[in-house]
């Protein structure tokens, strides 16, 4: 079986670590930090927006099964791309929306796919994603892996990750397991 690798950051990773492991193609989708310059952070020094890091889900998927662009579509639909350095009420440089490319066919083919949206006008304001270079990536802590799926309940979840994975599933039913 193929494998690549892509790694986003829309906020906070809970809802994007969710949806992307309900891909068809996705072998897995790991929350984690990646982009900062501190060596081997944790989920309170990632808060504290001191350490430069972002909230990120790395993927492992197939792309026989489901393409960077597909992928790409998920992230793009799952959180505001125009909000610099937040996602609703989750405000700092953690939560900023970022695609870190693996490859320069990645960074390429994000430009295009922002360049598209553009284009489509399909957001009020302009995007906003940075596009950077894959770093040295930190899984989170293991509470945080399946946070949704495992506190369903939980009122962050209740009130924003439950309405996005509700999005999720009638946008990308065909892209699902």
């Amino acid at each position: 079986m193929s494998s690549d690798i892509a790694t986003f950051g829309a906020g906070c990773f809970w809802c994007l670590e969710s949806a992307l492991n309900q891909l068809n193609g996705v072998q897995q989708a790991v929350s984690g930090y990646m982009g900062g310059h501190t060596a081997n952070p944790d989920y309170r020094s990632i808060c504290s927006g001191t350490t430069g890091h972002a909230e990120v889900v790395q993927v492992r998927f197939d792309p026989a099964k489901i393409s960077f662009s597909q992928l790409c579509q998920v992230f793009f639909a799952l959180h505001d791309p125009t909000q610099l350095n937040r996602q609703g009420n989750d405000v700092g440089t953690q939560y900023r929306s970022v695609l870190f490319y693996h490859s320069e066919q990645q960074a390429d083919e994000v430009r295009n796919i922002i360049n598209d949206l553009s284009e489509q006008q399909l957001f009020d304001q302009p995007i906003v994603t940075e596009i950077s270079p894959a770093s040295t990536f930190y899984p989170a802590e293991d509470y945080h892996q399946g946070y949704f799926l495992q506190n369903p309940q939980q009122g962050y979840c209740q009130f924003i990750v439950a309405p996005k994975m509700a999005k999720f599933r009638q946008l990308f039913s065909q892209l699902m397991k």
